[in-house]
């Protein structure tokens, strides 16, 4: 059988839990995901972990945070004036934010501190710093 290499377009199923057995996200329930393999679409441990493997084949494997979210970047934890928070928004710890840059990109924080003057928000992906294991099947090289 063919086995997956780099540039070929796949399609997988997959299911990542956390250290603790949590699910995060599980694809089993909808339409496989489907990435070509090198264009940097899906995190480099999903990418390195697809390679070699034949349509039906079914692996797990542990990604690290270098290969998967990252680890986390203090830049990315950022402290903003509430003065610049839209008059009625009262964040609050956990909650979950978008911004907008000022090239037009929209991003993801989460609050992670509130005081009387600002709000620290973090926008690093909140599974970044996790290691994450992924049972993955292969459905079909296209």
């Amino acid at each position: 059988m063919t086995q997956a290499r780099q540039g070929d377009t796949v399609k997988i199923h997959f299911t990542g839990t956390l250290p603790d057995g949590e699910v995060f996200d599980s694809s089993f329930e909808r339409d496989p995901a489907q990435f070509t393999i090198g264009q940097g679409t899906v995190v480099p441990g999903i990418e390195e972990a697809v390679i070699g493997m034949e349509e039906g084949e079914r692996k797990i494997t542990v990604i690290p945070p270098e290969k998967g979210f990252g680890n986390p970047r203090s830049e990315l934890l950022v402290e903003v004036e509430r003065e610049r928070f839209p008059e009625g928004l009262n964040p609050q710890v956990g909650q979950h934010l978008r911004f907008l840059k000022n090239d037009g990109q929209e991003i993801m924080a989460s609050v992670v501190n509130v005081s009387e003057s600002s709000v620290v928000v973090d926008a690093n992906h909140p599974l970044s710093g996790r290691e994450i294991t992924l049972d993955i099947l292969l459905v079909e090289i296209v």
